[in-house]
């Protein structure tokens, strides 16, 4: 009997959790729905320079250093040309060309990488993973002043969320 009780409770938590798991999934885009305007198509600006590029690595750096973690952190101009780029101690190789890659994706592409791992991660858009030079993994922010793009950060190192709030810190210094 006390079996029974128990597999009637974890069975009706189980469908309960279930359905809170499915009711908080967003619904799927409709990819035939033709917006009136065009999404992410802010204009490139003038490129960003050398020593505003190092400003936001050492920000982004500061941020990585406080929280513990070793990061390897690009900055693209509105080219997706590579400006500055920082390895701190510790950070693995692996993730030297990953950030610059995300740099230059959010660049190119005028929006966070993080557009591409939720389109492919909560949508199931493979296709995404289709097209030329993409990352689908966040940590990759473009750099907007004045509406135009002059740049884009990309940090790789660590997880997702810890590679995009490292940007964030950075790419505050110019997206207001």
């Amino acid at each position: 009997m006390r079996r029974r009780i128990l597999t009637s409770l974890f069975l009706g938590a189980a469908m309960l959790a279930s359905n809170e798991m499915s009711a908080q999934q967003p619904a799927p885009p409709n990819l035939d729905a033709i917006p009136e305007k065009m999404p992410f198509s802010n204009p490139y600006g003038v490129p960003i320079g050398a020593e505003r590029a190092q400003s936001l690595i050492q920000a982004a750096a500061a941020e990585a250093t406080q929280r513990g973690w070793a990061m390897n952190i690009a900055v693209v101009d509105s080219g997706a040309n590579l400006v500055a780029f920082l390895r701190m101690d510790d950070a693995q190789l692996a993730s030297i060309p990953i950030a610059e890659h995300k740099a230059r994706v959010a660049a190119k592409y005028r929006r966070p990488t993080r557009a591409f791992e939720d389109a492919v991660q909560k949508f199931d858009f493979k296709y995404i993973l289709s097209l030329d030079d993409v990352v689908a993994s966040r940590g990759g922010i473009p750099l907007i002043e004045d509406g135009k793009i002059i740049g884009a950060i990309g940090c790789s190192g660590g997880t997702g969320s810890q590679d995009e709030a490292t940007c964030m810190a950075g790419a505050a210094l110019v997206n207001k």
